[in-house]
């Protein structure tokens, strides 16, 4: 059986204005991901990772070309919609975390079930506790972010990402504030949802190890796919 098609990308051109001069950050690109798939985003900074990935998302929509989403136009759906279909379709790891200050680590898990999500409050609240549990985090529900460390932030924002079981993870530098023992459990968590569930897995990573953990890389340079040969990665045999 052929796998869904999650991610289809045709021609994607981003541009921004810098002092009145426009600066391309993506350039015609187009992709595939499939449902179930691993893929890594890599190239140097300023290659247009992340505006891909933000475009990929669904937090910009600011782009020439054409995005869907498990078939969906993205460009078709008024705010309110397109809101509510990332919420439940799209879950998206950020770099900088993002979390709530005013909220508590349990409350910014829960915090995707507050948008008109149907679902039981205490299977989701059960839920997040497994979650920060799995993630070594389960005595930190009534604490406040602005008490843990990069890296434990980072572990509550993934937590967050993963409530609902988004058919689609998008992860910028998901592994980025974590120690090498953690980085390698987060990971390993991930694939296993990705397997379990088969969610389409993207991530961006300056790390030639998480690049080397994925199915498939995808390379950019001046905002153009290039050859993944370009950024060679060790991979482990099978």
């Amino acid at each position: 059986m052929t796998a869904r098609l999650a991610i289809d990308a045709s021609h994607l051109t981003r541009t921004f204005s810098s002092e009145g001069k426009p600066v391309h950050a993506l350039v015609d690109v187009s992709l595939q991901v499939y449902a179930g798939e691993h893929v890594a985003i890599v190239g140097k900074s300023g290659a247009g990772k992340s505006t891909l990935l933000n475009l990929i998302g669904a937090l910009d929509r600011g782009y020439a070309g054409e995005l869907k989403v498990f078939g969906q136009h993205l460009k078709a759906l008024p705010d309110r919609a397109l809101s509510q279909f990332r919420n439940r379709q799209i879950g998206f790891i950020f770099q900088a975390f993002n979390l709530l200050p005013n909220l508590s680590v349990g409350e910014n898990v829960l915090l995707p079930a507050s948008f008109g999500v149907d679902l039981d409050h205490r299977q989701l609240r059960h839920r997040a506790h497994q979650l920060l549990d799995d993630f070594g985090l389960g005595d930190r529900f009534g604490q406040m972010p602005t008490q843990m460390s990069g890296g434990e932030r980072q572990r509550v924002a993934i937590a967050r990402a993963l409530l609902l079981r988004p058919p689609i993870l998008v992860c910028d530098e998901p592994t980025g504030s974590l120690d090498t023992q953690t980085a390698s459990h987060i990971l390993q968590v991930l694939k296993d949802i990705q397997h379990q569930h088969g969610t389409a897995l993207v991530v961006v990573t300056h790390d030639p190890a998480v690049a080397a953990a994925a199915g498939r890389i995808i390379a950019l340079d001046k905002g153009r796919v290039v050859s993944s040969d370009d950024y060679p990665v060790a991979r482990s045999s099978p």
